[in-house]
């Protein structure tokens, strides 16, 4: 019988954090909510509420880099919040590249809603949905 675990997924932004959740067995993701960054302060509380809601085994948070895979300015941050997540919640966390997840979730809910749809929190959390996606595929 496969292993089963739960994921929690971090699209890091310097204004909103998209999160999704994932299971390994079926390998299943969904968005979940796009958390706010108020003046700069990282919403650890809500984070930590997600976290028991649903006890995860495993975090994932995506790194953004540029198309030639160099670093950015929040590619630094969203180290800095993997980091964080790994010292206050004491659960494994892996990096994924998340090149063109946000253009993909645009896409996505272009397809589906039409320009009603491109609404920053829904494109956050499908983008976190995506990240988590891609760990699944690759883990």
């Amino acid at each position: 019988m496969p292993e089963f675990k739960t994921v929690i997924g971090f699209d890091f932004g310097s204004k909103y954090i998209g999160v999704a959740v994932g299971q390994t067995s079926p390998s299943l993701a969904q968005p979940l909510t796009s958390l706010t960054v108020k003046k700069g302060e990282l919403p650890w509380k809500e984070i930590e509420q997600l976290l028991q809601i649903w006890s995860p085994e495993v975090l994932v948070v995506g790194i953004p880099l540029n198309m030639d895979g160099s670093e950015q300015p929040i590619t630094h941050s969203a180290r800095d919040f993997l980091i964080e997540l790994k010292n206050r919640f004491q659960l494994p966390v892996f990096s994924v590249d998340e090149r063109l997840t946000t253009v993909e979730a645009r896409s996505r809910l272009f397809a589906v809603g039409g320009y009603k749809a491109l609404k920053k929190k829904s494109i956050d959390s499908l983008a976190a949905q995506l990240i988590v996606e891609m760990w699944l595929e690759n883990r």
